[in-house]
């Protein structure tokens, strides 16, 4: 068997079997693989095709290519939840406290922004002094004290889909829906989570744009994981604006804190415990009806805000920021976008990302600095009447702003009729579908 096989026989369009996959990925690796080998094999799969059992070996090698995340000692059931990515999607910080609160731990390890896409860890070190690098018994001892820890992974787990996602990068073949799933599913295979839902965004904003592709990939990711042994559920949802009401890190920390003080209502909030609500289902074996009982009394209660003062905490950071917005500053000059004539406001997420990314608020290549203050706060959604001069968006910034405030006004459309509305939650699929 040699490399060149495995990338002619997936080119014709044949199956593979789980040792040449094993072959290959061992071969990526351990470099024996060569960037334009990777690169042919992952424009194969992407022209072809991979069946569930040939997507599923693939995700098993890559599992195996490096270390596991071992389990905390801690008793009890422990949930995950994995975003494919969007604008103003901060629910991890919603759903940690949430489902701690409610006695299941939340041990996760989450990435950063690249692109238009927001980062958890970013949005973390808001908190001053947080951080987000912990070491093994750090991580186990504040999964059993607090029940909820969000945390970087290390390099050592599943290093070949480091490099196979570096090769698709450039080659024009991330949006492979196998590969997708692969990716995702080898790094949540190789933690621990006893229970994953999948949240997989479609639309203007998301990686994958069209709906009937989101389902797909979420369905094959759940097969995935089922077949690993794992409790799985998924959330097709739509990403055509942004989740929340506000884009940019320190501002998305304060949205979150006033989804668990009980005062923001809005799609950031009913996404955020619907996927509470889900998990917890499926880790207490309790309905629907209960689960969604108990999230909300967590909330009600300021038991979820008090599991996140202890969260940011226990990771060194200052919890009197959860009371104390002071300690998360936005920047200090503002700027309108106002409604170009009257009608109705069409929102579009990726502009707008962009435009934070322009800012200063993400970022447009690894390891690139962010300027957490910058912020934009959306004045009107989706289906909103305006008249022209009334104001749709206030950004936040630091000077120097023009190229970022033309591409925020990309962010909106004014159309004479209504744009049908979509809903936030496209399909579900539950534990027994």
């Amino acid at each position: 068997m040699t490399i060149y096989d495995v990338i002619d026989r997936k080119k014709r369009g044949q199956a593979l079997s789980d040792e040449e996959i094993r072959y290959f990925v061992q071969a990526v690796a351990g470099g024996g693989a060569s960037d334009a080998q990777i690169a042919a094999f992952c424009m194969a799969v992407l022209l072809v095709g991979m069946s569930e059992a040939e997507c599923f070996a693939l995700t098993r090698a890559m599992t195996d290519s490096g270390a596991r995340v071992p389990r905390p000692r801690a008793g009890g059931v422990f949930v995950d939840k994995h975003s494919t990515g969007g604008v103003s999607d901060s629910t991890t910080l919603v759903l940690a406290p949430v489902l701690a609160a409610c006695g299941a731990r939340c041990a996760k390890y989450s990435g950063r922004g690249l692109g238009h896409t927001g980062g958890t860890l970013d949005k973390l070190e808001c908190f001053p002094g947080l951080t987000v690098s912990l070491t093994p018994a750090q991580f186990e001892a504040q999964a059993e004290r607090v029940g909820a820890v969000v945390a970087g992974q290390t390099a050592q787990v599943v290093p070949a889909d480091k490099r196979m996602y570096a090769v698709r990068d450039v080659t024009a073949t991330v949006d492979s829906i196998p590969l997708i799933a692969a990716s995702v599913m080898s790094k949540k295979l190789a933690s621990f989570a006893d229970v994953i839902l999948l949240d997989v965004k479609y639309g203007e904003g998301a990686f994958v744009r069209g709906v009937e592709d989101a389902a797909s990939l979420a369905a094959l990711m759940v097969g995935i994981g089922r077949r690993a042994g794992r409790r799985m559920c998924a959330s097709v949802t739509c990403m055509d604006q942004p989740l929340g009401d506000w884009v940019g890190c320190c501002a998305e920390v304060r949205e979150a804190v006033g989804v668990l003080r009980g005062e923001v209502q809005n799609d950031l909030a009913a996404l955020s415990l619907d996927h509470a609500a889900r998990l917890l289902r499926l880790a207490l074996g309790i309905s629907a009806a209960e689960a969604e009982r108990r999230v909300k009394g967590a909330v009600a209660s300021g038991a979820a805000l008090q599991k996140l003062r202890d969260m940011v905490a226990a990771q060194g950071g200052d919890a009197r920021a959860v009371d104390d917005f002071s300690l998360l500053p936005l920047a200090p000059q503002r700027a309108l976008i106002r409604a170009p004539r009257d009608g109705f406001v069409r929102v579009h997420a990726l502009p707008l990302g962009q435009a934070c990314v322009l800012l200063g608020g993400g970022r447009q290549r690894a390891g690139e600095a962010v300027d957490h203050t910058v912020a934009l706060h959306l004045l009107r959604r989706t289906g909103s009447r305006v008249r022209a001069g009334e104001p749709l968006l206030e950004v936040f910034h630091r000077g120097g702003a023009q190229a970022a405030l033309g591409r925020a006004a990309e962010g909106f459309s004014v159309e004479q009729m209504p744009p049908a509305a979509q809903p936030l939650i496209y399909r579900t699929i539950e534990e027994d579908t």
